[in-house]
């Protein structure tokens, strides 16, 4: 029997999105839009450098609403009663400049995300891992010879699910779920927990 090990996204299944946090903080509408409803990272982020860019926004400015979230409800427990049962990794599109308070709360799990290009204070561009790194790490692990569960929220995260042995949709939009519907769909941590188990 194969050895089990998780993956997971980071924003809307652990922790708050950040961007709409920010959007939020700063009144900037546009900056609400997320995976769940653009699937082409590039375009997205693009986009997001252009609006800071044109209000003059800095990496401090998103490190400090970063600094006021928190995990969601119950996510700290889920993740610990998680990595009692089995090795949990980090697939997420952020970047290791939001990361890092988050992972402290969370009691610093393995992440892999990408990195930002940064001069004088400016997000001027981003660095990514690689393309589909999230579907590109499940990958690797099965030829690791893991057995991968997987779930995420968002576009971003169906290769990820699709590649893994068993993936599951986690308080996903109804549009998500209703486009992707081999993926079962879960609200609560305890039924993820539940889910992942019957699939080790």
């Amino acid at each position: 029997m194969k050895q089990s090990i998780v993956t997971l996204d980071l924003e809307g299944v652990l922790v708050p999105e950040i961007w709409i946090a920010v959007a939020l903080k700063t009144g900037l509408q546009e900056l609400q839009l997320t995976t769940r409803e653009i699937p082409d990272y590039d375009v997205l982020m693009t986009g997001r450098l252009k609006i800071l860019g044109e209000h003059g926004l800095k990496l401090s400015d998103i490190q400090n609403v970063i600094a006021t979230l928190e995990p969601l409800e119950g996510a700290r427990e889920f993740l610990r009663e998680l990595r009692t049962l089995t090795q949990v990794i980090i697939l997420s599109d952020t970047f290791e400049e939001f990361a890092q308070p988050l992972m402290r709360q969370l009691d610093w799990p393995t992440i892999f995300c990408h990195r930002l290009v940064v001069t004088d204070g400016k997000i001027i561009n981003y660095k990514l891992r690689q393309s589909n790194q999230k579907q590109k790490s499940v990958a690797a692990l099965k030829g690791l010879d893991y057995r991968v569960i997987a779930a995420g929220d968002a576009f971003n995260d169906i290769a990820m699910l699709g590649e893994a042995h068993a993936g599951f949709l986690f308080r996903s939009p109804p549009t998500i779920q209703k486009q992707f519907p081999q993926f079962p769909a879960l609200e609560s941590y305890a039924d993820l927990l539940k889910a992942i188990q019957a699939s080790m």
